[in-house]
């Protein structure tokens, strides 16, 4: 028995599995081995965690099921009940459980950290995670001829978790998001992606934070801020360690100090991504998400510690080792979305600890995981333009924009072939700034939005040799790639599409070898495990609200046909 046992299948989240009895040669005979529609039809991007033979998943909104991996039957159901009056900031998708010490844990919409039974799915203890102290944006903050004032709100700042947490030495680690997450906007039209993403000054938001919870009874063992008290403002950089310029106004920022002295106190920073953990130092790693308010700097000036960053932390203590801003004071949504993965990199004759990270802004960028030293980007995996101008009144088009490059999807890392697989796309995004008429003699208020183009949108999934930095292969696919891929030691990578396709390819290549059609959006990260002799693929089929694909309820499993 081969087990998936949690999110990113090790604690160093490579996502490469080790088994091949479904290979480049006998992958075409890959058929259906068992489908559950679980009766929750809403965007769905669980990991699908198996353990001892039983397969655990969150489905949206937060249910929770236990299944038998080899059969899909069902073994039981936890229903959850939010509460009444959360306001729900991002969405019902929930990332995923965690399995350990005879436990099944799980952050919720409503930013509640829950433990049930694995064997009976009975509630152990539900702890509340975080309050809901934060200001949401609204509407009425919008000028009166732009037509977002009158659409439809999906979502906006507030509190809530999406990511799957991780279980190390007797801790749950888990992380808030929607801290900076702005107002968003609806499309007219069901089947395109999210209309617009609004930051409004103001002070909307808190900080974010990681932290550790006692598996026995939930009680809090640490918390590590996303931003700091003191120190926050940084160092005011207009440019990066690995090459980044950046266009800001250095002399305004620093006189907006003296006017927003408390700005971290709104700061941003969402946990959005699952940690990897490194075994040996007691290190974890994990992204922040961008600084609020959202895309608009006017009432956050400096750097914004440690948003947008790479942090790297004690895991018995909480206690910061060290940081990496991708980008220092993010006016697009560069959040580190997609997990980091850790692994030794083969790098001028010598073997180093390393860490990765695959960026919004279309590199995969490499450090040294025991120091934080930035050692080298990958050549860009999607196509770059007007990177780091400034959103302006008359619109400023950026590819690749809040969406990125690469989401939140996590990557596959092969560490034997030194090579790394990344869903990633292009879709180009307008950044406007408006002003607000307020009354005479007030400041105008001002706000940012980000919204899609009407320009041509694809994926790109991509192999990049670790080595070189160079891309390998890539594939393009109709629409953006949102959910991750899965690569295995049978030579395959899987990834799905939006449109419902299931794809097995020749990881050497990039050649497509298999294909399944599925009703629903493929967005959510397949993994792979055995059960008597058997290996399965395994993926969950819901689409995804914010790009437009069609959302479901199903879980599908594939292995090959039983030999009689």
């Amino acid at each position: 028995m081969t087990d998936w046992p949690s999110y990113g299948l090790n604690m160093a989240a490579q996502r490469f599995s080790g088994l091949t009895q479904i290979n480049q040669q006998n992958v075409g005979q890959l058929a259906p081995a068992w489908t559950v529609e679980t009766g929750v039809k809403a965007t769905f991007q669980a990991t699908p965690i198996v353990v001892n033979g039983i397969m655990y998943l969150s489905l949206p909104f937060n249910h929770v099921l236990a299944l038998d991996a080899a059969t899909g039957k069902q073994l039981w159901k936890y229903t959850h009940e939010r509460k009444a009056d959360w306001p729900m900031c991002c969405g019902p998708a929930n990332r995923g459980v965690a399995v350990a010490e005879g436990k099944v844990f799980m952050g919720t919409v409503d930013a509640r950290l829950i433990a049930l039974d694995a064997q009976s799915g009975q509630k152990l203890w539900d702890i509340d995670v975080a309050g809901n102290q934060v200001n949401t944006e609204h509407q009425d903050a919008l000028s009166g001829n732009d037509p977002n004032k009158t659409r439809k709100v999906t979502g906006g700042t507030g509190v809530g978790i999406a990511m799957a947490p991780v279980v190390y030495q007797h801790k749950v680690i888990i992380g808030i998001t929607g801290v900076g997450y702005g107002l968003h906007i609806d499309n007219p039209r069901s089947d395109a992606p999210l209309g617009a993403v609004i930051g409004v000054t103001g002070r909307y938001g808190r900080p974010g934070f990681l932290a550790a919870f006692d598996v026995n009874d939930g009680h809090q063992v640490w918390q590590f801020d996303t931003i700091p008290q003191q120190g926050w403002e940084g160092r005011f950089t207009t440019k990066t360690a690995d090459g980044n310029e950046f266009e800001r106004d250095i002399a305004s920022e620093q006189a907006a100090m003296k006017e927003y002295p408390d700005a971290a106190r709104f700061g941003g920073g969402s946990a959005w991504s699952t940690p990897a953990i490194d075994t040996d130092t007691h290190t974890l790693y994990f992204g922040t998400g961008n600084p609020s308010p959202q895309m608009n700097d006017v009432s956050r000036p400096g750097d914004n510690l440690y948003t947008v960053s790479l942090v790297a932390l004690d895991t018995e203590t909480g206690k910061y080792k060290w940081h990496y801003q991708q980008v220092p004071h993010d006016l697009w949504g560069y959040d580190l979305a997609s997990p980091p993965v850790l692994f030794d990199y083969q790098y001028q004759g010598k073997k180093i600890a390393a860490v990765g990270q695959a960026s919004k802004t279309g590199w995969f960028y490499i450090h040294n995981r025991m120091t934080g030293e930035f050692i080298k980007k990958s050549e860009p995996f999607v196509p770059q333009s007007n990177l780091f101008k400034k959103p302006s009144e008359q619109g400023t088009v950026i590819y690749p924009g809040i969406l990125g490059g690469a989401n939140w999807s996590p990557v596959s890392l092969n560490q034997a072939q030194q090579m790394v697989y990344v869903a990633a796309m292009h879709s180009p995004i307008k950044y406007t700034v408006h002003e607000t008429a307020v009354k005479t003699g007030d400041k105008p208020m001002r706000y940012a939005a980000s919204e899609p183009t009407a320009d041509a949108r694809w994926g790109l999934l991509s192999a990049i040799d670790l080595s070189s930095g160079q891309i390998a292969w890539q594939h393009k696919t109709s629409q953006p790639l949102v959910g991750g891929v899965l690569a295995t030691a049978g030579g395959l990578l899987f990834c799905g599409e939006g449109d419902g396709k299931f794809v097995a390819y020749h990881s050497q290549t990039g050649q497509s070898l298999w294909q399944y059609q599925s009703d629903y959006g493929v967005n959510a990260p397949p993994i792979s495990y055995q059960v008597n002799g058997e290996q399965y693929i395994a993926v969950v089929s819901g689409g995804n609200s914010l790009f437009g694909f069609k959302q479901g309820d199903r879980i599908l499993t594939f292995k090959l046909p039983s030999k009689h």
